[in-house]
């Protein structure tokens, strides 16, 4: 089975217009109970409340039957939980759970499909492809505006996933996937529904966030209608210099020259129009960014240059002490303040377990967010999250008695004997060598 895929990558490797014809084959039950342990153990079930643990109980016998159910037509994706989660402003993000055996399914599809599409995928996509992360999203983008970059184009494609257009989907996917049977798999999946409250909602349009095949389809979906579509404008319009980095449906361009910047966002909107989606009004700019902004403000009498957040950073173009200009990058404001509002909730909530749970608890938390937000640059903020967090866990140990409040001698007796762990920086600096695509 395993051979068989590695196969397929292979020929999907070395002929990019080939069509795989016979794929829904390899949906067994070895790829299927592999599919199985790669799942995570402790996720939240789907609308039949069934556990990982649960599901696994009698595997073989609920793989095997599964597996006819497949190949004979009959398996059935039961609609997907819909539960939503705060964003940074104030809104909900709404994320749908599948079934653990639709799950299963999603999980072995991904496995054929990854190795076909992988190869075909763009370098400028960094969004949920394997071997690839945030990092390595964020380091192509610092080594890009530390070119002859002068304008950034920051976009955000508004309500992607609930958008995506399911024919489109569907043609997308036959450019490469001839398997009749395996397109209508993925579609099921698409057109599975949404249950929430009780409350079936039938959805002719948009993937659920949060099923396992979802972010490989977004992947596909965004390679045809975007990923494309801007690759061969910078070949054929640009003059200056153009670096495209994306990950998932948020994305920015950098341009040596303003018109280009102003001309790709109108050719966007007008791209993206045609496959139902739309680029955010109020996400979406052309801001002045680079080497020479802050020359440049000066001359047009503004302050400093503008920023923009991405992946969770605030970028600021900023200079070093022997007055370079440099690339700040910056803990997102929205995203500080919505995490440090998150834990002072659950530290309340655990205010009254044994303190050193609570300080292995906080110490897994800081170290989680060194090792996303340590970058260069980036202490002063690293160490106000911390000192944050510290004085928030202080503040909940001290209202467990009615005595008074700690004083400066018992804070810092306290601090020796239960030390949180103190900021770092855990990124260095990205190599100038660093490949852009």
């Amino acid at each position: 089975m395993f051979t068989r895929l590695a196969r397929v990558g292979e020929k999907a490797r070395t002929d990019k217009e080939v069509r795989f014809t016979n794929l829904l084959s390899l949906l067994k039950v070895p790829l299927l109970s592999e599919a199985y342990q790669r799942l995570r153990k402790d996720a939240a079930t789907g609308v039949d409340q069934v556990t990982w643990r649960e599901y696994g109980e009698d595997l073989d016998a609920r793989l095997a039957d599964l597996q006819e159910r497949i190949h004979r037509g009959s398996y059935r994706a039961l609609p997907v939980r819909r539960v939503h989660i705060p964003k940074g402003d104030g809104r909900t993000r709404p994320l749908g759970i599948p079934a653990v055996e639709d799950k299963i399914v999603q999980q072995a599809v991904k496995m054929i499909l990854e190795p076909i599409y992988e190869p075909m995928f763009l370098g400028l996509s960094y969004g949920f492809r394997p071997g690839r992360n945030q990092h390595d999203a964020l380091d192509a983008l610092a080594v890009a505006l530390g070119r002859k970059v002068s304008w950034v184009l920051d976009a955000d494609i508004r309500s992607f996933f609930d958008t995506i257009e399911h024919e489109w989907m569907r043609k997308f996917i036959e450019h490469r996937i001839g398997d009749t049977r395996l397109v209508r798999l993925l579609l099921k999946w698409l057109h599975a529904g949404v249950m929430e409250d009780g409350k079936l909602e039938v959805v002719e349009e948009g993937t659920p966030q949060g099923g396992v095949i979802s972010p490989l389809l977004a992947n596909i979906y965004l390679h045809y209608a975007l990923d494309l579509a801007v690759a061969a404008w910078r070949k054929k319009h640009a003059r200056g210099e153009v670096y495209i980095v994306r990950y998932a449906d948020d994305f920015v361009i950098c341009f040596q020259y303003e018109r280009e910047a102003r001309e790709m966002r109108t050719a966007l909107a007008g791209r993206l129009a045609l496959f139902g989606l739309e680029l955010h009004p109020e996400k979406t700019r052309v801001i002045r960014f680079g080497r020479y902004a802050i020359e440049d403000c000066k001359r047009d009498g503004r302050r400093k240059p503008e920023t923009f957040d991405f992946l969770g950073f605030t970028h600021i173009e900023g200079r070093t002490r022997a007055g370079k200009p440099t690339l700040l990058r910056r803990t997102s404001r929205k995203k500080r303040t919505t995490k440090l509002a998150a834990l002072r909730t659950e530290i309340r909530k655990r205010r009254h377990r044994p303190v050193h749970e609570q300080q292995r608890w906080l110490s897994s938390v800081l170290r989680g967010h060194y090792q996303y937000y340590g970058v260069p640059h980036n202490y002063r903020a690293l160490a106000s999250f911390f000192y944050a967090v510290e004085s928030q866990w202080h503040r909940s140990l001290q209202r467990r008695s009615q005595r008074g409040r700690w004083t400066i001698e018992e804070r810092e007796r306290f601090r020796r004997r239960r030390p949180l762990p103190m900021p770092s920086i855990r990124h260095p600096w990205p190599s100038q060598r660093f490949a852009l695509r």
